[in-house]
């Protein structure tokens, strides 16, 4: 039990492989190979199925010692696990020539990432947007397909914030963008028929 504690104590934030073994209402027991993990409903996806054998992805969470021997609790929802997917299908993310800024995730419904290309040399949004997405897009739909068929809007990073804002705000198109520094807010103008697809749900 201290060995298995202190293997896992270090592996928080890690993404690991895992066997469903159970599901009830509040939670979904995974086999690791050498630990029983938890997930609680909390972390699950909404609406995603964990059927039993079913070998699925996962990020650890928290690790606990407890009079049972080691809690590890599990996440399917946490932003950190979309990026960590992205890393195992994008060697160009592997080696470093691309990086991810930035992740904003509704689980099960729409994430979006933001990259961006450490290479001066290279076009930034065909480079590092175009690495992500894959030749017809394989990879983003790699991803997609682990997490249950996720939207994933992949926009490109900007140091210029009023630029980076038109970016995540895409697919919709923004008129303008007035950014207020000491509020912390930017006020965004977009045309009439863009508005629902620019706030999304």
């Amino acid at each position: 039990r201290s060995i298995v504690y202190d293997v896992y104590s270090n592996r928080e934030g890690d993404v690991v492989t895992g066997t469903v073994q159970r599901a009830d209402h509040r939670q979904v027991i995974v086999d690791l190979g050498d630990v029983e993990a938890v997930l609680p409903v909390s972390e699950q996806i909404p609406g995603e199925a964990y059927n039993p054998h079913a070998k699925m992805r996962f990020y650890i969470n928290e690790v606990r010692q407890s009079t049972k021997g080691p809690q590890v609790f599990l996440s399917r929802t946490h932003p950190n696990l979309l990026k960590a997917l992205f890393e195992f299908e994008v060697p160009e993310i592997q080696s470093g020539e691309v990086e991810i800024k930035s992740v904003a995730r509704e689980a099960g419904n729409r994430s979006k990432i933001a990259v961006y290309s450490r290479d001066p040399n290279i076009d930034p949004t065909v480079d590092a947007v175009g690495a992500c997405v894959g030749t017809r897009g394989t990879r983003v739909q790699a991803v997609v397909a682990e997490l249950g068929n996720e939207r994933i809007d992949i926009v490109q990073w900007e140091n210029n914030l009023e630029d980076f804002i038109k970016n995540a705000l895409s697919p919709a198109r923004v008129s303008y963008v007035v950014i207020d520094e000491a509020g912390k807010v930017a006020h965004t103008v977009v045309p009439e028929d863009q508005l629902s697809l620019a706030i999304g749900k």
